[in-house]
């Protein structure tokens, strides 16, 4: 089996759904972004993706999945 290519910051430790510790994807936190660019309130986000309002909150603010990998590795998810 092909060992898969994972995100990592400066440091490199993991980032974004390649964190061991993540719960949405990648794709999810862009869909939350699309949603509230079109519009939607954080409340309506949030009871559409099951989780917390403030949960979406700190992913559109920043404070939450905002580092940009820095490099590429192969290894373990």
């Amino acid at each position: 089996m092909a060992t898969p290519l994972v995100a990592v910051n400066e440091r490199g430790r993991l980032i974004g759904q390649d964190h061991p510790n993540t719960r949405h994807t990648d794709r999810e936190i862009g869909m939350a972004r699309r949603l509230k660019a079109e519009g939607w309130s954080l409340k309506r986000i949030a009871d559409a993706m099951d989780t917390k309002k403030s949960t979406v909150a700190s992913w559109l603010s920043g404070r939450r999945r905002n580092q940009t990998p820095s490099e590429w590795k192969y290894g373990r998810k």
